[in-house]
């Protein structure tokens, strides 16, 4: 259906049920459909008219005010500050006259927005605006606060692009035979850079676009890129659509690349991933620089994807192309992280990709969702599917990073841990919290150095993807674990060299969680000759990574200082707290697939080394009786 036929249907209807309706105007915004009005009834108190709309055309519609009915500004802010309750704590307020919108932050969303509360009534009939509710961060993040500046100040491109693609997402399928094939751009038989096409004879989409683990920005950055070459996505602006499954760089390192090189669609990722992907890949740029290295990509390519980003929640569907609908599914690995559910044509196919997938509740998050709708192609992640790739339970883990924190400070040592901005280090703050509250170790400080303390602030934005038990610790009770005394941010080097000379026994998360570079190398340095000092691995160790070849054993090492080349004889107690990963081991894969709902006639193994990446696609075909495959890196298999 043509753009202008969608618009004249939409207005028939309302004709038809709601004839002094007022309308002024009908666009598209992405997948919705926006009509303004200046009939006050319709806009503030008869949605049951918008509901009946959307039920006939099958797409969701929004009622907004025309300009005409709108309130001024500061009339309405002192109505909003009488509607809404005490115990909903307002924070902010402000207007965006392109939408008709008034954005309220509050701490309490959940007093506001509740279905049955009536305050979303009565605060578009007192104020003539359309009420957005948001959560008022409770712990600073420079990184929320730019974002959504940004969007603000965007606003009139991001109103013509969502149009754009509105009107491009009712564009009619092409007529012939369908099909759709699944190509490995990268990530297939390794670990990085992971990039997956899903190809119709409709649609073009890119699952994740990531980086090496090995690559930081060095003097040959496109080595540690996806095979974006390809005739498959070349040009880029061929592509149709990008869905992140989450913000760590192997996902989505490499996303601002294809907007230098002429991509102009949408990126579709979950809200936390949004705001931790932007965070992570600036700070990319920031590293590259500092370390003299050139960023395959400036700032300004990291905002046209800001510009461009289209969020969706946990379970919420969307077209994201005339023939394919997306859902995202929790998928248990970092705050925001997703598994991706495709549904291509009406009822034609279905494939999902898991992500990166966490079968256990952990300290963070609950547990990866398996039940779909349908799916026909499944595609698995393998990092831990190896032989002998069983995880120490969460508990377990907690007591052995107890155990070598106390045998450690008893030396009169510190604590080093090498951990990633995004997950782990927030579920090591975690025990650590917890252990120091019920007395298990003694009250220390904990030195959180790199991105660690503003992914923390973005993880506490967004408590409605956290597991149900710290969610009512963080708004319920408001116990904030995060907020304890005990941890420090680390903001200068001057800081940092002052804790590494320091005698005071402490504990020390410090970034790259693979040490390949960051704060943590200057700790390391200045521990590495000591024995009484601990490092502790929590956290996978891709091959190539320093922290793999120091996991595994090393003596010594070869470190640069000031350009020169230094050997270092590592004394220092190397130990590995086993249960921390936020990736499933091969039991829980195991458990996953078994119980997974309903069962896919093929398996897709990706994003583990290459022998385990094989031997489980063969495991899981012996096991379930399924076609399993493990894709070399430029392979495309045909599904359907």
């Amino acid at each position: 259906m043509v753009y202008k036929d969608y618009v004249e249907e939409v207005r028939t209807i309302f004709n038809r049920l709601f004839s002094d309706n007022g309308i002024t105007d009908i666009v598209y915004e992405g997948p919705n459909i926006i009509v303004y009005t200046k009939n006050e009834e319709l806009f503030s108190q008869r949605d049951d008219i918008a509901r009946k709309v959307a039920q006939e055309i099958r797409r969701r519609i929004a009622i907004r005010p025309d300009q005409s009915i709108m309130g001024d500004e500061e009339t309405a802010r002192k109505k909003i500050e009488n509607i809404i309750p005490e115990d909903a704590q307002l924070k902010d307020v402000y207007f965006e006259h392109d939408t008709g919108e008034v954005v309220i932050e509050l701490e309490e969303p959940s007093v506001v927005s509740h279905k049955d509360s009536g305050y979303i009534k009565s605060l578009k009939s007192e104020t003539g605006w359309s009420p957005r509710i948001v959560r008022a961060p409770p712990m600073h993040s420079r990184t929320v606060k730019e974002v959504r500046e940004f969007l603000r100040d965007e606003k009139e491109d991001r109103k013509k692009f969502l149009n754009s693609l509105g009107i491009k997402l009712n564009t009619p399928t092409m007529p012939g035979d369908p099909w759709v094939r699944l190509t490995a751009l990268g990530g297939h038989r390794e670990v990085g850079r992971s990039a997956t096409l899903i190809s119709t004879n409709n649609s073009r989409i890119l699952i994740d676009c990531g980086m090496m683990n090995t690559n930081t920005a060095g003097d040959k950055p496109w080595e540690g890129s996806p095979y974006l070459y390809l005739p498959e996505i070349q040009p880029f602006s061929s592509l149709d659509a990008i869905v992140l499954t989450h913000a760590h760089l192997d996902h989505s390192g490499m996303a601002p690349l294809l907007y230098k090189y002429g991509y102009e669609g949408p990126i579709y990722m979950t809200q936390p991933t949004r705001d931790l992907s932007i965070m992570l890949q600036n700070d990319f740029i920031k590293v590259a620089h500092a370390e003299g290295h050139k960023s395959p990509y400036d700032s300004k390519h990291i905002r046209e994807e800001l510009k461009r980003t289209v969020v969706l929640k946990y379970n919420e569907t969307t077209d994201i192309t005339p023939d394919v609908r997306l859902t995202f599914y929790n998928a248990g690995h970092i705050l925001g992280s997703s598994s991706v559910h495709l549904h291509i044509g009406e009822g034609l196919y279905n494939v999902v990709l898991s992500g990166d997938v966490k079968f256990e509740k952990t300290w963070l998050f609950n547990m990866a969702n398996n039940k779909f709708p349908r799916v026909e192609t499944f595609m698995t992640e393998s990092t831990y599917a190896g032989r002998n790739d069983y995880h120490k339970a969460r508990k377990d883990a907690s007591e052995v990073l107890v155990s070598i924190i106390k045998r450690t400070f008893e030396k009169g040592g510190s604590v080093l841990i090498p951990v990633f901005a995004v997950g782990r280090s927030q579920e090591v703050m975690m025990v650590l919290e917890e252990a120091v509250s019920t007395g298990q170790i003694e009250e220390m400080p904990v030195y959180l150095d790199g991105m660690i303390m503003e992914a923390t602030a973005i993880h506490a934005a967004y408590p409605e993807y956290l597991n149900r038990t710290l969610r009512e610790r963080i708004m319920e009770k408001r116990e904030n674990p995060f907020m304890h005394k005990i941890f420090r941010k680390v903001e200068t080097r001057e800081q940092r060299l002052d804790i590494c000379d320091s005698t005071e026994s402490k504990v020390v998360l410090a970034t790259s969680g693979m040490m390949n570079g960051g704060p943590v190398m200057e700790y390391f340095k200045s521990w590495v000759l000591s024995p009484k000092h601990s490092l502790v691995f929590v956290g996978y160790q891709a091959e190539g990574t320093m922290g793999r070849k120091i996991q595994r054993g090393s003596s010594e090492i070869m470190l640069s200082d000031g350009g020169k080349q230094t050997r270092y004889e590592i004394n220092m107690n190397v130990e590995t707290a086993e249960g921390f990963s936020g990736h499933s081991d091969k039991k829980q894969l195991m458990g996953y697939i078994s119980t997974m709902a309903p069962k896919p006639n093929r398996i897709i193994v990706n994003h583990g080394e290459s022998e385990s990446a094989q031997d489980f696609a063969k495991q899981l075909r012996q096991k379930f009786g399924v076609e399993a495959y493990a894709l070399k890196n430029l392979e495309t298999i045909r599904l359907y």
